[in-house]
């Protein structure tokens, strides 16, 4: 599973990022979690606000910070 937090490093990324690694570990799955910072990389998502959360492709949150029921929900 690739997961891609994307965003500059704001508090929230830092934040998404840090619940997203949490629920990978409660999970149990196999993912591979990337930060992805550059703006050319992220608007080739069609992502303009951030924080945003990219699922093996596919975008699940965009300009805010997901709860963790929401990312364990993606994992399944």
């Amino acid at each position: 599973m690739e997961i891609k937090i994307l965003g500059p490093g704001c508090p929230k990324c830092q934040q998404t990022e840090k619940i997203v690694k949490e629920a990978v570990a409660e999970a149990g799955v196999t993912a591979n979690v990337e930060k992805v910072a550059d703006t050319m990389k992220i608007a080739g998502y069609g992502v303009f606000l951030t924080p945003a959360v990219v699922v093996d492709g596919e975008v699940k949150s965009v300009g805010k910070i997901p709860k963790k029921e929401e990312v364990l929900a993606w994992l399944k």
